[in-house]
């Protein structure tokens, strides 16, 4: 069998990297065209999502779960959104939780996330996930038994994983998914628990101060997107798992520095860590999804937050340019998640609208969810 195009691509990693000029390359990469374009005249719908936590009472209700083509089977947790998902080229998420039935808990740690992958990989896989970012504050949760387990099963799975790692190294890596006809290329990064952060011989995450005033931030990143630039993808992701909890506006920081990666020639700055949702900006036609909250978890909902709400965003490539943002309500409900009933997609609606607003943002109605115009920014 021929080797799929992201292994090529992922395989000539090393050598790309050593090849003189690549920092042109991202100078050429940040001339950004308005509206946005990826080559060609591809058509894609990229799926986002926020953060999928499939431990603790979510994987004890799905481990063992029966067959594929079962309401009860590990597609069940991705609820009445899964005809979505499958529509979608590709999906892109953070992995809140190792994959894994080994390891050793953390010491002194508030939470700890876990899942069997027997049942957690194939729901990754029936919602057509492209990628993973895992660089957030629970990967290391078991230790790096099970951090390894993770990447060796979404390895397997051929499911893109990026942001930790089994050293500094490879946390930094960052992949090339695919969807549809596009190669998407991911960075992942975290601003969260210090101390999973992976060493130049130990495992853990891509921790790094998120703020572009930070010399060595810039050039940790400018170089992680160097190399990214390198593999020639069609679309560039940044996911970032950022911020603290609660908090329902990014702060100055957050924006400085989702510009920054976007003037640096990243097309998709994806935001999470939150657990509610926060607005959209368009900044030279390139969307900042600066948190899109949780998309199935088990945790206790907030009064006045509503961290059970939030929404899955689809972006549209249309004859190889950036057109649009299609945001779908969902609503977490008995651990799984669900497309939002009409009050609770009104109240998601109307959240998303004034939040984008204080970014000048263009949000209009589509259907039960709204729609963001991108080639007009």
């Amino acid at each position: 069998m021929a080797p799929s195009r992201r292994a090529v691509l992922a395989g000539s990693a090393a050598s790309v990297a050593g090849l003189a000029g690549v920092s042109g390359t991202l100078r050429r990469r940040a001339r950004r065209s308005v509206p946005a374009r990826v080559r060609g005249d591809a058509d894609a719908w990229v799926g986002f999502g926020g953060d999928a936590m499939l431990g603790r009472s979510v994987d004890e209700r799905w481990a063992g779960s029966e067959s594929a083509g079962s309401a009860r089977g590990p597609g069940g947790v991705w609820g009445s959104t899964l005809p979505a998902l499958r529509g979608l080229d590709g999906l892109v998420l953070n992995l809140e939780c190792a994959l894994s039935t080994r390891g050793e808990r953390t010491p002194d740690r508030g939470y700890y996330f876990r899942a069997d992958p027997g049942w957690a990989v194939p729901a990754l896989e029936q919602a057509g996930t492209a990628a993973v970012s895992l660089a957030n504050n629970h990967l290391l949760d078991f230790g790096p038994t099970a951090l390894t387990d993770t990447v060796d099963h979404l390895e397997s799975a051929e499911i893109a994983a990026v942001g930790a790692g089994r050293d500094r190294a490879a946390a930094f890596e960052p992949t090339v998914a695919t969807a549809g006809d596009l190669d998407v290329g991911v960075i992942a990064l975290t601003d969260q628990s210090r101390s999973y952060r992976a060493g130049r011989d130990s495992a853990g995450t891509a921790w790094l101060r998120l703020d572009p005033g930070r010399r060595a931030t810039r050039e940790r990143v400018e170089a992680m997107l160097e190399t990214v630039y390198a593999r020639d993808p069609d679309l560039v992701v940044a996911s970032l798992h950022w911020g603290p909890n609660w908090e329902v506006r990014p702060s100055a920081t957050q924006r400085r520095f989702a510009r920054w990666l976007v003037d640096r020639g990243v097309d998709v700055v994806h935001g999470h860590s939150a657990h509610v949702i926060q607005g959209i900006e368009v900044y030279r036609g390139r969307p900042i999804l600066y948190d899109l909250g949780d998309y199935v978890d088990d945790y206790i909902v907030k009064e006045g937050l509503h961290n059970d709400r939030s929404v899955r965003v689809e972006l549209a490539v249309e004859d190889g340019r950036l057109d649009r943002l299609r945001v779908a309500p969902v609503e977490i409900v008995d651990e799984r998640v669900r497309a939002a009933p009409p009050e609770v997609a009104a109240w998601i609606r109307e959240r998303v609208r004034a939040l984008s607003a204080e970014f000048g943002t263009t949000v209009e109605r589509e259907g039960r969810g709204l729609s963001i115009p991108l080639s007009d920014a």
